[in-house]
């Protein structure tokens, strides 16, 4: 007999090795009666009025022959048990098994190597689907480099950035896998992950993350696995190109001179990609403008966070940097403020994509120990707001306010930054001090790179914060400008087969796409697109 255990806690300072007692002990049973006990979730209550604990899902497997009943006596508050017919899945997923697929007179393209691009070359190849995977940037390792010559010295290479090459930009992020999509195939994503090197915790952790400096190795190993089961990678080959007959993909051209024939192109380009939704829009292919949400980032001491989280429990070492998830809805204005890709024990990175452009976006790394966390704080745009009805509308809108953001900070990609009683009283500009914002802060008026809408609204959600969340608002809190890739402007339209509308053979999917953010999301909307080309 297996049983699902929802909500049994363990108090700070109590260790796992407690839960076959408790388990034993909820369900009136000798603990050998247990045979086997597995998490399947585990997250954190904190509520500041009392102690934090961690709260459980688990699967319990009975020893043979003990049956169990639930009976009136035997009921904890809050604590619910159910029999399950089948333990619960809780690392595997799909298997795709070699071979038995459709063939191919010419093999299939996936263009882009972030978690779209990679999950679905993962899922042609591991049918035994010969694939081309190209990626414009470069190799983690001298990806890396690129980055870092970035950060400390101001040097932007334009195909080998935050946002260009293995991994795609969550290379350099939180790693954080959260996801409002309920998918089955989401736990295959998540052991697919961990198999290539991803700590084991977030098959479990309600919160999971990886880490960027974990994120660095997964995709190695990732890009090995691919090339081991057959596909062929290429990195420094940027799609130019789009070769279209009577409304179907014939083919790409990549780096202006070389031609590849296909007839299944998976494009996961990410959205940072600007010629290429040109060149799509050159050639005919739907897009249709997209809201998003543009801001800034803040970033508050993590030991402040963890204190207003956490109450006097938060130092205990049991306890991780705490987070928060903010929402405000902004009734004068029709729009909502709210926290996005909150980063604890992180830091702010410039991930500038174009010359002349300021971006601002957060990383952690796996043990998220920096002293500072910071989130993003943005206010939704609507398409109405681009000022134009054109497809490509939203790029023009966000990269005027990031070349504003370029300007203030000193046209060195430096960001504008201001601490954020004086964002609020409009006061003079105070020094702004320490913060982890690489490759560096210049203290400026943040009302003058933002929309007014934008402004307003982030004013009015940082009072509705501090309300939910008494401390946020403090002169210890630094804004940096400016926060605009939230999401994608732009959608390739696609139909329910998912090709585009109006060119056969060309399957748009991920972040670029307009139809998944992040790295879960992005992953499935891969899986499906490889899918669908495979056929039943």
């Amino acid at each position: 007999m297996v049983l699902k255990i929802n909500n049994l806690t363990l108090a700070l300072g109590e260790r796992e090795a407690l839960l076959p007692h408790r388990v034993a002990s909820l369900l009136g049973l000798p603990e050998e009666a247990i045979a086997d006990i597995r998490v399947i979730r585990r997250s954190i209550d904190a509520r500041r009025t009392r102690p934090p604990r961690f709260v459980y899902l688990l699967a319990v497997r009975l020893a043979d022959g003990v049956d169990w009943r639930p009976t009136p006596e035997r009921e904890m508050a809050g604590v619910s048990v159910t029999e399950e017919i089948q333990p619960p899945d809780v690392g595997g997923g799909l298997a795709y098994s070699q071979g038995g697929h459709a063939a191919f007179e010419r093999r299939p393209v996936v263009v882009g190597c972030g978690p779209a691009g990679l999950f679905a070359a993962l899922t042609l190849a591991e049918k035994g689907v010969p694939v081309l995977l190209l990626e414009r940037g470069k190799v983690v390792s001298e990806r890396l480099a690129d980055v870092r010559a970035f950060w400390e010295q101001g040097i932007l290479n334009p195909e080998s950035h935050v946002h260009f090459g293995e991994g795609g930009a969550g290379t350099f992020s939180d790693g954080k896998l959260t996801s409002r999509v309920k998918n089955p195939c989401t736990s295959h994503v998540k052991q697919v992950l961990v198999d290539m090197g991803a700590p084991a915790d977030i098959l479990v952790e309600a919160r999971p993350h990886i880490g960027t400096d974990r994120l660095r190795e997964v995709v190695v190993h990732l890009r090995k696995r691919l090339i081991d089961l057959g596909c062929e990678v290429r990195f420094g080959a940027r799609v130019t190109d789009f070769l279209i007959q009577q409304g179907s993909l014939t083919g790409i051209v990549v780096n202006d001179s070389e031609e590849i024939r296909t007839d299944h192109l998976i494009l996961a380009t990410g959205q940072s990609a600007s010629d290429t939704y040109q060149k799509m829009a050159e050639r005919g292919v739907a897009l249709a403008p997209k809201p998003f949400a543009i801001g800034l980032r803040v970033e508050h001491p993590q030991e402040l966070i963890s204190r207003i989280q956490y109450g006097r429990w938060a130092s205990h070492p049991d306890l991780p940097p705490a987070d928060y998830f903010l929402t405000a809805k902004v009734a004068s204005l029709n729009r909502s403020c709210y926290s996005f890709c909150m980063c604890p024990g992180g830091q702010v990175i410039g991930c500038s994509a174009e010359v002349g452009g300021v971006i601002t976006n957060g990383m952690s790394r796996l043990r998220r120990d920096s002293s500072w966390a910071n989130s993003a704080v943005v206010v939704n745009v609507q398409s109405g707001d681009f000022g134009d009805d054109g497809p490509l509308a939203g790029l023009a809108f966000r990269r005027h306010w990031e070349e504003r953001a370029f300007l203030a900070g000193g046209s060195d990609y430096s960001a504008p930054a201001q601490r954020m009683t004086d964002f609020l009283s409009g006061r003079d500009l105070s020094p702004i001090g320490r913060c982890s914002f690489l490759p560096g802060v210049k203290g400026a008026d943040l009302r003058e790179v933002l929309p007014p809408f934008v402004v307003e609204g982030l004013k009015r959600g940082f009072a509705e914060f501090e309300r939910k969340m008494p401390g946020f608002i403090t002169q210890e809190a630094i804004l940096i400008g400016v926060e605009t890739r939230t999401s994608s402007p732009v959608r390739i339209t696609r139909g329910e087969e998912g090709q585009s509308v109006n060119v056969t053979g060309l399957y748009p999917c991920g972040e670029g796409a307009g139809y998944a953010g992040g790295i879960i999301s992005s992953a499935l909307d891969g899986i499906r697109a490889a899918e669908r080309i495979i056929g039943p």
